[in-house]
């Protein structure tokens, strides 16, 4: 138990103070201008990635306290996996954020501590399939959330949109890979707690 201590304690770590690099190329627009952006419009598209990399600083947290909890090696892997192609998401939009001249969320520890919380709890109290739940329902909510996102980035930042549109699919792709894994579907009490909670955090993170 110890050494996986020392492991979640290290990939808090990295998530937190490390640069990151994705496996994955970051997806491009073909002839982004970012001069065509009025500032305000930088300042705003600045603050949505902002809002974007905050929820995979808590991809990092949940997958990693989730993996921590299983004695299934399989689904461990599968956790792993999980988080290592969040990782591209969360060096996708931190470069997107210096592009814009924005910064990350200075509540990112807070932000990792409590996701970190929620998984090791699910997956030590509830289960597997419990925890398995949780990342069906965190991925639905973080796609309708990515999705509000395209609706509101401005017409022009064709590269911001097109890293929220590659993050949409991949997070899609997650919800349907833990069903097929044996996620069962969250009481309604829980979806809406996780969706008061997701508020508040997408609220604060948008200006702090």
């Amino acid at each position: 138990m110890s050494d996986s201590l020392i492991v979640a304690a290290d990939a808090a770590l990295r998530t937190l103070f490390a640069p990151h690099h994705g496996s994955r190329p970051c997806p491009v627009a073909e002839g982004q201008d970012d001069a065509a952006l009025s500032p305000a419009q930088r300042q705003e598209a600045g603050a949505l990635m902002r809002v974007n990399h905050v929820g995979e600083v808590c991809a990092q947290a949940l997958y990693t306290a989730q993996a921590l909890a299983t004695r299934d090696a399989a689904l461990k892997a599968h956790f792993e996996k999980a988080s290592a192609e969040e990782t591209d998401h969360l060096a996708w939009t931190k470069q997107r954020m210096d592009e814009l001249g924005s910064r990350p969320s200075l509540l990112n520890p807070l932000w990792y501590a409590g996701a970190f919380a929620i998984g090791l709890v699910a997956g030590r109290l509830g289960g597997d399939r419990v925890s398995l739940g949780f990342v069906v329902e965190t991925e639905r909510q973080v796609e309708a959330h990515l999705q509000s996102h395209l609706e509101r980035l401005p017409p022009q930042d064709g590269a911001s949109r097109a890293i929220v549109a590659q993050m949409k699919d991949d997070e899609v792709r997650h919800a349907l890979d833990a069903e097929a894994a044996g996620a069962i579907d969250l009481p309604e009490p829980v979806k809406g707690l996780m969706k008061a909670a997701a508020r508040v955090m997408t609220t604060v993170a948008h200006r702090v």
